[in-house]
């Protein structure tokens, strides 16, 4: 297809589904997600789409009704976009937020899509009129007297209704930072009404492009030591750095590929630099992974984060490493998923004398840590089993093994383990009855491998589907119903992230389970093993996690949701009109 017919077929799509990220347009359009960027990136250009993290929205849905406004969301627009992809990282599911008027904050919204039974708080008039056109979050808005220039209200009616809100992360800007003066702005007013902000927040996150850093406007709002977490971007000066490390204030510093996140702490323990190149920021186990790091990271008090995403592509990955190389690192945790460009990237690891912690996808020279693959998935096949037996009488028409070649040995040894454990149980199944499928380990892309797969297989009604990771999982799942044939399937996965614990409450899901890998758990661990390398103490080759199989009945037990989840999951209900 030619690039301009490409461009107004991505333009289409957006207009019927906003939310469409790159690895959908490239599923979509046969090509590659590479080719995706690059169109984005001239549709941008042309004023068409403005880029959000992983893909895009159509740049009217991002009109302004204060020429004010507009002109000032332009200014360090590159800047903020990263800045604000960073920021909404720190929103989870149920959380209320608050997020001020200023354009920085403002470029936050398109990426709190994907989070879920978040509230709202607002001052900002485009800020609110954006979150309702691309979001379907509860959104208040503080009220006041309208400054209709700079689109927000403030006064007193504002700052009474703080007094009555808990917020859990207020998320502001400022026109100027200095670390005697602290969050400086220009209008006294909106001064006022940021310190009551603040004030009803437990935590406050500064969003400051570097621009902002030396500033000092008229009114004051909030000292540095009010603040929970600075972020800003790659162009900060390094004496800037530095003064921020001397202070007891996380910050992070990020552009559009990478992000650091430095922990200020004394050197008594020795300060370390550690890279981690995660697998995709698409896939929510390894988003978990990433999660579970930086805690880790910001518990032990002497480690700076590098952060970089592999973007499941050996290309993206060996760019990745040469990023990670000119950062200096101590250590790097590599969680690329093409073994055929490990040995390469290895070897650039060693010229550089860094040591090298490989996730889940062994790397020859480093320490592997991750899963117990054949292990892991004995017990998966086992349980899957004794499903058959209890339900179909042991019998089953066809067997769907989805499984990534690409992974290498490991995974397929998963898979191995998967097919021992369901023929420990149930009689063999015939090769001629079993389809192998290689998979692009993402919903979107099995969704259709396996919809392709069951229209070929019209008469079947019992087919047992293993799928190596939880994103193929889901993918099967999605094809069977959009296919009107979800009692034909059941499903085992591999992972227990969240979504799948999500299926697993469903009412009569086919998901019966999934081995838990507890990536949240991953953090922790490889902290403390890269501390033990970094300290020159023995390690083994291999550290492995412990796993157990999580079930619909099971999934309570093993993963409790907290009560704020919980107050957010009965509220929803009730405002659909259900019972809790």
């Amino acid at each position: 297809m030619p690039a301009l017919a490409r461009h107004q077929q991505i333009l289409n799509f957006l207009a019927e589904q906003p939310a469409l990220k790159v690895s959908d347009l490239a599923t979509l359009l046969d090509v590659s997600e590479g080719t995706i960027r690059n169109d984005l990136r001239a549709l941008e250009q042309m004023g068409r789409v403005s880029r959000t993290w992983g893909g895009a929205v159509l740049a009217e849905q991002q009109q302004f009704i204060s020429p004010w406004f507009a002109e000032r969301s332009r200014l360090n627009h590159e800047a903020k976009q990263w800045i604000a992809r960073r920021a909404a990282d720190m929103v989870h599911d149920g959380a209320s937020i608050l997020l001020d008027a200023s354009t920085t904050v403002f470029h936050l919204v398109p990426y709190l899509r994907d989070c879920r039974n978040v509230t709202i708080v607002t001052d900002g008039i485009e800020t609110g009129m954006a979150l309702a056109r691309q979001t379907d979050h509860r959104v208040i808005m503080l009220g006041g007297e309208l400054n209709a220039e700079r689109a927000l209200v403030g006064g007193a009616l504002g700052e009474k209704m703080l007094e009555y809100l808990h917020i859990q992360i207020a998320f502001v800007s400022a026109a100027g930072f200095s670390l005697e003066a602290g969050l400086t702005e220009e209008d006294v007013q909106a001064a006022e009404l940021k310190r009551h902000m603040i004030n009803s927040a437990s935590q406050v996150v500064a969003l400051l492009d570097s621009s902002k850093f030396g500033g000092v406007s008229l009114c004051p709002f909030a000292t540095v030591q009010q603040v929970t977490h600075v972020v800003t971007d790659h162009r900060l000066s390094k004496r800037w750095i530095d003064q921020l490390q001397d202070l007891d204030v996380p910050f992070t510093v990020c552009d559009e590929n990478s992000a650091t996140a430095f922990t200020p702490g004394s050197d008594q323990n020795g300060h370390y630099r550690i890279g981690f190149a995660n697998l995709s920021e698409q896939i929510p186990f390894a988003v978990d992974v990433r999660h579970g790091l930086e805690r880790a990271a910001n518990d032990a008090g002497n480690i700076d984060l590098v952060l970089a995403d592999n973007q499941m592509d050996g290309e993206v990955a060996l760019r990745v490493s040469d990023m990670l190389i000119e950062k200096e690192l101590d250590l790097v945790i590599e969680y690329q998923i093409d073994e055929k460009v490990g040995d390469v990237i290895m070897e650039k690891y060693r010229r550089a004398n860094i040591p090298v912690i490989a996730v889940d996808i062994p790397m020859l020279g480093a320490t592997f840590f991750g899963v117990d693959n054949y292990g892991a998935g004995l017990m998966a096949g086992e349980a899957l089993g004794r499903w058959l037996d209890e339900n179909w009488e042991g019998h089953v028409e066809w067997l769907i093994v989805l499984e990534d070649p690409r992974a290498g040995a490991l995974p397929a040894s998963r898979i191995r383990g998967m097919l021992d454990g369901l023929h420990s149980v149930v009689k063999a199944i015939p090769e001629e009855t079993t389809l192998r499928i290689d998979t692009g380990n993402t919903a979107v892309n099995n969704q259709a491998i396996v919809a392709s797969a069951l229209r070929k297989l019209p008469d079947a009604r019992k087919i047992a589907v293993l799928a190596f990771a939880d994103d193929v999982a889901l993918g099967a799942l999605a094809a069977a119903r959009d296919l009107e044939r979800t009692g034909d399937i059941v499903v085992i996965g591999q992972g227990a992230d969240g979504p799948n614990r999500e299926e697993m409450q469903r009412p009569e899901t086919r998901l019966i389970g999934s081995t838990a890998y507890w990536p949240e758990a991953y953090g922790e661990k490889l902290i403390n093993l890269a501390m033990q390398i970094l300290q020159r103490e023995p390690v083994p080759p291999a550290v492995y996690m412990d796993h157990v199989f999580v079930t619909p009945k099971n999934v309570g037990e093993h993963y409790p949701p907290n009560r704020l989840q919980a107050l957010a999951y009965a509220r929803s209900k009730v405002e659909r009109g259900g019972e809790v």
